[in-house]
């Protein structure tokens, strides 16, 4: 038997799956850590983890893969890698992290970005990396630059997340263009790296990676990696990607038009487009695909709002209990749509992109003592956090973008029937969910990289529709009425 190896690298968990190069099916899967891992956030905005606590939790997912399925090391055939976008990973010469990983959800490069963005031009931005610098990854590293210079005078390579990772596996310090891109560091307009920025941002450009290929052979597992894995030093890794361009693969989003969702601490709509197009005020982003060629351009428009399942969880966590999740959609669904006037404003897990970079904090809104319980704020956290991804679609349609379906795994958010519903009803469009996640599809990308699939279709052999859920005429009318008072109630130029 021949497997593939995904490997998922979360803010919250690390996930690996092995699947079937035969059938495409998921053998088997294992997750580390069981409880959620911490995000230290040192002051307000901050975000970061260690990024060899990653790699601890990698390891601890393999050991509990190889306890539950009996696979001999030599039977996987190649990995590949899914990991949190936008973070920023600085090592020295010996390869050894300088400091904590900046992740995707800090906020303290946003006055950074916003500078360059005038100062550069917006057009130019616009027009060469198709967004705002924000408060990406090379604006995170400029920030370093500025506030720790002893620090960053250590720093021999920047990496993404999943180079990292793949660095830890192989020993190769390598990036690819999909992973630039999402840093703002590739200019889409010269398909070159963005020295412009980097000139303005006074970073010198030996500090980059060298690229490898999308799909392909990255680099071999060494003696050490092989042997904390429990896989065979011959092991390729063929592919790496950013967490939202990865779960489009997953659920095999390659073309124009087609669109994904995922709703897990952050929540995203990902729809690919065949020319490179942005929003003039950078609240949605345009990165390179995973199948981009200069031939044969393909982006993805993503949305991301960060505070979504992170705020399930916060209200598990504070409000909830001892009540899983469940239970908790349980007592959601003993409420009416629109949580008989409670509004919730899931915006409190740093600058919202889609807000033109704003940290306007979480909000629960006409919250009455004796009308109102947990059950309503349960169901009102749900629809806010439908009504914000709506919010953000509502741009990306001004864009050109046609949402009639979107796929999705069943996993997460969409695993609450509330939250599918409303989902389908407040956008109009047909949910298709399917037994897929972003491990499983980082190993179907491995697949191709290794030319074991003579084709992309073949490593989809084994995707299939779980559930489809179609708006009704009723529930839509009644989702709308509640969006636009939830939309009309808050000011998101605060």
């Amino acid at each position: 038997m021949k497997y593939l190896l995904g490997i998922d690298i979360g803010s919250s968990s690390v996930k690996c799956a092995l699947v079937s190069i035969d059938t495409g099916e998921c053998i088997a899967s294992a997750f580390s850590p069981s409880s959620e891992m911490v995000i230290e956030a040192p002051r307000q905005g901050f975000a970061e983890q260690h990024p060899e606590l990653w790699w601890q939790e990698l390891c601890n997912a393999m050991a509990l893969l190889s306890r539950e399925t009996d696979f001999k090391k030599d039977e996987v055939s190649a990995i590949g890698i899914s990991y949190q976008m936008h973070g920023l990973v600085a090592v020295d010469r010996d390869g050894h992290p300088v400091r904590p990983s900046i992740i995707w959800c800090d906020s303290r490069a946003v006055e950074i970005g916003s500078k360059a963005f005038a100062s550069m031009g917006e057009r130019f931005c616009l027009e060469h990396y198709l967004n705002s610098p924000g408060n990406l990854t090379a604006s995170k590293l400029k920030w370093v630059k500025d506030n720790e210079s002893e620090l960053y005078k250590k720093i021999y390579k920047v990496m993404l997340p999943g180079d990292y990772i793949a660095y830890k596996l192989t020993g190769e310090m390598r990036t690819t263009v999909s992973g630039l891109s999402e840093g703002v560091m590739w200019d889409a307009q010269r398909e070159s790296l963005s020295t412009d920025l980097l000139s303005f941002y006074g970073i010198d450009e030996r500090l980059i990676c060298n690229r490898v290929d999308q799909f392909g052979e990255q680099g071999f597992l060494t003696e050490q990696s092989a042997h904390l894995l429990g896989l065979a030093t011959s092991t390729p890794v063929c592919y790496r990607a950013g967490d939202q361009p990865n779960n489009a693969y997953s659920l095999n989003v390659l073309e124009p038009g087609e669109i994904a969702a995922t709703a897990g601490t952050s929540g995203v709509v990902y729809g690919v487009i065949d020319k490179p197009s942005y929003d003039p005020l950078s609240r949605v982003n345009t990165f390179v695909h995973v199948n981009h060629t200069p031939d044969n351009q393909r982006y993805g428009v993503l949305l991301c709002i960060n505070g979504t399942g992170i705020l399930n969880s916060w209200l598990r966590k504070n409000m909830f209990k001892n009540i899983a999740y469940p239970e908790m959609n349980k007592l959601a669904s003993t409420v009416p749509i629109g949580s008989e006037g409670l509004l919730c404003y899931p915006f409190g897990n740093g600058a919202e992109r889609v807000l033109e970079n704003k940290d306007l904090g979480a909000v629960v809104k006409n919250l009455h003592f004796n009308r109102h319980s947990n059950s309503h704020l349960a169901r009102a956290a749900q629809e806010g956090i439908v009504f914000s991804l709506y919010y953000g679609i509502e741009i990306m349609v001004a864009m050109g973008l046609n949402i009639s379906t979107v796929r999705a795994g069943k996993a997460n958010m969409f695993q609450s029937k509330i939250f599918s519903e409303a989902f389908a009803n407040t956008t109009g469009a047909t949910i298709e969910l399917f037994n897929t996640d972003g491990a499983q599809g980082a190993a179907r990308a491995a697949g191709v990289g290794a030319k074991i699939f003579k084709t992309t279709k073949e490593s989809f052999r084994g995707l299939k529709i779980l559930e489809k859920i179609e708006p009704s005429a009723q529930l839509q009318s009644q989702y709308k009425e509640a969006y636009q008072n939830w939309r009309q109630s808050f000011d998101f130029g605060a």
